[in-house]
C-alpha cells in the first residue's frame, strides 16, 4: 500500500452535499503510509458535526478496502459559530469568512457598485483573499462591471461555485438570471436570497467579503446584519445635500445595527479633465466631511468623476486594475488601505458582534402579532391599545 493507492481510494469519498470527492476538492493533505497504517489531514470548510461524522465513516470504509488496518484521519473544521438562541447570542451563517464589509448608500445612483468593485480589487491587489457579493437584487450590475456578464456559475451538488475575476470571487443574482429579466419580489424573498448567498455559495476562506447592498435601509440590510457579524460599514454618497440627507440615514442605520462604521466615500467629488488632468468642482467638494464627523467617523476617500471609471464599468475593465496609475486608482488604493486598517482595529478590540440585534420574538411568531408584540416590546412603551404591535 502506498500514497497513490490511498489517494485513489479516497477519491471514492464524496464530500457531503456535493458530487466531487475530497481529493478533487484538495482537502486531503500530508498522507503518510507505514505498512498497513495510514495517517493524513482533511481540511474541510464545514463546521457541522454531521459532515465530519459522514466523512469519518466513508474514509474508514474506503481505506479498509485496500487493506488499511490503522487509520488516523485528522479532520480540521472551522470553528462553529456560537448560536445558543437568537435572543441571547450572535449569529454567523458563514463562519469561514473572516470579515464582512457592508457597502451601503441612502439612495441609488451614487456609485455604490463601482465603489464596491474597485475596493474589492484594491484589497486583492494588496494581498488579501477577497469575495464580492452583489446583494443588490433589483439592480445586479456587478457581473458587467467585473467582466463576467456572459458567464454562469457552476452548480456543485446543492452549492454554487462563485465566479472569479481580477483575483476576486464573485456572486450576483445577475449571474443566475437571463439578461433583462426583472425580479418582482416581496421583502421576505429578498431576505431569503441574502441568506442563501451567504450559506449556499462555496466561498473560500476569505479575508474579506465585500457586500454591495441595495440602496436604502430595509429588509436586505437587516437580514444581512442579523445573519453575520458585519465588521465594517461604508456609506457611499455624492456631495449634493439631497444625497447627504439620505447618507445620514445610512450612517444612522449602522449605529442602530451595531455595525462599526469604517467611513464615508464621497463619490463624483470633482471632475478630472482627461485632456489636462485639471480637477474641477461641479457637484461640490468636501461637503461630506462634516456629515462623517456628525456620526463619529471619517471621510476615507474623495473619488472624482473621471471618464475612465465609466468606461471601466461598462466594459468590465475596472479602473483600479487597468489604469493603476490614475488619480482615481490611487484614491481607491488609499481607501482600501484605510478599510483594512479599520478591520484590524475592530478585530483587535474583540471583533464585530450582532448579538444585540437578533430577533426576540418566539420562532414562528410575527412581531406584528399580539404574541410577537408582547414578546418584543416593553410594556411601558406598548401603547397599541388593542393588543397589536401598533402598526396601525
Amino acid at each position: 500500500m502506498n500514497n497513490e493507492q490511498v489517494l485513489e481510494a479516497l477519491k471514492n469519498v464524496t464530500y457531503p452535499g456535493f458530487t466531487k470527492d475530497i481529493v478533487t476538492f484538495g482537502f486531503v493533505k500530508d498522507v503518510v503510509v507505514e505498512g498497513d497504517s495510514v495517517s493524513f489531514l482533511v481540511d474541510i470548510t464545514s463546521s457541522a458535526d454531521e459532515v465530519r461524522q459522514q466523512l469519518e465513516a466513508d474514509i474508514q470504509k474506503e481505506l479498509a478496502k485496500i487493506g488499511a488496518t490503522t487509520i488516523n484521519a485528522t479532520i480540521n473544521q472551522p470553528k462553529a459559530p456560537r448560536e445558543m438562541s437568537n435572543s441571547v447570542s450572535g449569529k454567523n451563517i458563514a463562519p469561514h469568512v473572516k470579515n464582512f464589509v457592508m457597502v451601503s448608500s441612502g439612495k441609488g445612483g451614487v456609485g455604490k457598485s463601482t465603489t464596491s468593485v474597485n475596493l474589492a480589487i484594491a484589497m486583492a491587489m494588496q494581498g488579501k483573499k477577497v469575495g464580492l457579493l452583489d446583494a443588490d437584487i433589483y439592480g445586479p450590475n456587478i457581473p458587467r462591471m467585473m467582466g463576467v456578464a456572459d458567464q454562469k456559475p457552476e452548480i456543485t451538488g446543492n452549492k454554487v461555485l462563485p465566479l472569479k475575476a481580477y483575483g476576486v470571487e464573485i456572486m450576483s443574482m445577475g449571474s443566475l438570471m437571463e439578461p433583462g429579466q426583472s425580479l418582482i419580489w416581496r421583502g421576505s424573498m429578498i431576505m431569503k436570497a441574502i441568506e442563501q448567498f451567504l450559506r449556499d455559495i462555496l466561498w473560500s476562506e476569505l479575508d474579506v467579503l465585500v457586500i454591495d447592498m441595495p440602496p436604502g435601509t430595509g429588509d436586505a440590510q437587516l437580514t444581512l446584519a442579523q445573519s453575520v457579524p458585519v465588521t465594517a460599514g461604508i456609506t457611499v454618497t455624492t456631495p449634493q445635500e439631497v444625497s447627504l440627507d439620505d447618507s445620514r440615514r445610512s450612517l444612522d442605520m449602522f449605529q442602530k445595527l451595531h455595525i462599526p462604521t469604517a467611513g464615508v466615500i464621497e463619490n463624483m467629488s470633482g471632475f478630472i479633465c482627461p485632456s489636462c488632468d485639471e480637477e474641477s468642482d461641479i457637484f461640490g467638494m468636501g461637503t461630506t466631511e462634516p456629515v462623517a464627523k456628525e456620526y463619529d467617523t471619517e471621510l476615507i476617500a474623495r473619488i472624482p468623476i473621471e471618464p475612465a471609471i465609466r468606461i471601466g464599468g461598462d466594459t468590465g475593465m475596472p479602473v483600479i486594475y487597468h489604469q493603476p496609475d490614475s488619480e482615481t486608482s490611487k484614491r481607491y488604493q488609499e481607501a482600501a488601505s484605510k478599510l483594512l486598517a479599520f478591520i484590524d482595529k475592530v478585530n483587535d478590540e474583540g471583533g464585530a458582534d450582532n448579538q444585540a440585534i437578533q430577533p426576540t420574538t418566539p420562532p414562528g411568531v410575527s412581531a406584528c402579532s399580539t404574541g410577537g408584540a408582547a414578546a418584543s416590546a416593553p410594556k411601558e412603551h406598548n401603547h397599541s391599545g388593542g393588543g397589536s404591535c401598533g402598526c396601525s
